[in-house]
């Protein structure tokens, strides 16, 4: 009871902390670099505001989120190294694009590459629980384990970048996936890594705060980044400690994010475009096409995210019913991969006609 109470005395403090770090960031970052921060280029194709507006979420983020591991430390005696070097590593590679340093993105990827595969070969990082019995006896092989973990948060963390356009999109989402990491840890009585993901919901609702409906602060790259990153590490540190859950269920539960990547890579492929640059072809950007035609622009901004995460979330939910069933869950992700398919080619058949 007395470990309860030091609980949730830490997140009330450490909530009102990261309120007043978002306020304080977002009051001043026009003053970073003579405002160097401000996103004005308004012909990206992810582009939709209309007025300058400060990419400093990630700042404010990095900041909050190091507050908290110094906390924990002192509460809990007990430092979480893999939080400490993914999360400031990714947002130093992000940060990069926000201070406009020219820095190609194969260029890009190749350095989030390398600072991924050292902590995760160092840490170490691995998963140590998963459904498809050949792929689980080659995870006995450290290389190809260090290599399948790479993959997993190159496709998570990309995902993020890639879905971060619209005012709340990513953000809410990432509420959702923590939200039910949470209650899973909790319901089985793993309270201490449980705070670690409260942690990083009270920091996501305090960014949302100045994101949504409308946008005051932008996440950036080094948002995307580093909040990408951490999702992608709280789902495996969560599939390791709770077994009798399915593995399919946690790629369920990533699935928009791993899956918007996946498709948007070949996709362009077939269409002969970069695969690495983007496009206005993405599921969200094709629904938002429709949703602003009947909202306006600027409403149709936030209405599309929160389309999105309540469509997002009427397929996740019934999920965690089923979810420590193996060959449910794993009928479950291919049926998602067969609905998003249908949805995209409907959206883009019209989009084009």
């Amino acid at each position: 009871m007395q470990s309860e109470s030091l609980e949730s005395s830490f997140l009330s403090v450490f909530a009102l902390i990261t309120f007043f770090i978002f306020l304080i960031i977002n009051k001043y970052s026009h003053k970073i670099k003579n405002g160097i921060l401000f996103d004005q280029d308004f012909l990206k194709p992810q582009a939709f505001h209309q007025s300058p507006v400060s990419r400093s979420g990630g700042i404010a983020g990095i900041i909050s989120l190091n507050i908290f591991l110094i906390f924990y430390y002192l509460i809990y005696s007990n430092i979480l190294f893999e939080y400490l070097f993914i999360c400031n590593l990714m947002f130093l590679i992000g940060f990069l694009d926000d201070l406009k340093i020219k820095i190609s993105p194969s260029r890009r990827l190749v350095l989030m590459i390398i600072c991924l595969f050292l902590c995760i070969r160092f840490v170490p990082i691995e998963i140590l629980n998963i459904d498809i019995p050949f792929l689980s006896a080659l995870l006995g092989n450290n290389f190809f384990s260090s290599l399948f973990v790479l993959l997993c948060f190159l496709f998570v963390i990309n995902g993020a970048n890639l879905i971060d356009g619209f005012n709340g999109l990513l953000t809410i989402n990432l509420i959702i996936i923590n939200s039910i990491l949470a209650y899973i840890n909790l319901a089985d009585g793993i309270n201490e890594f449980s705070v670690v993901i409260i942690g990083q919901i009270i920091v996501l609702f305090s960014f949302l705060l100045f994101n949504f409906p409308g946008a005051k602060i932008f996440l950036g790259d080094s948002g995307s980044y580093l909040l990408g990153s951490l999702v992608a590490l709280n789902v495996i540190i969560t599939n390791n400690l709770n077994p009798d859950y399915s593995s399919f269920f946690f790629c369920i539960l990533l699935f928009y994010l791993f899956f918007e990547v996946f498709f948007s890579f070949f996709r362009k492929i077939l269409q002969k475009k970069s695969p690495i640059h983007p496009d206005n072809e993405h599921l969200h950007m094709l629904i938002f096409e429709k949703v602003a035609f009947i909202f306006g622009k600027e409403k149709g901004n936030y209405i599309n995210s929160l389309i999105i995460n309540l469509g997002y979330l009427s397929f996740i939910l019934p999920a965690l019913v089923f979810a420590k069933d193996p060959v449910v869950s794993r009928y479950w992700f291919f049926s998602l991969i067969i609905i998003y398919l249908v949805i995209y080619l409907r959206l883009y058949r019209l989009t084009k006609n």
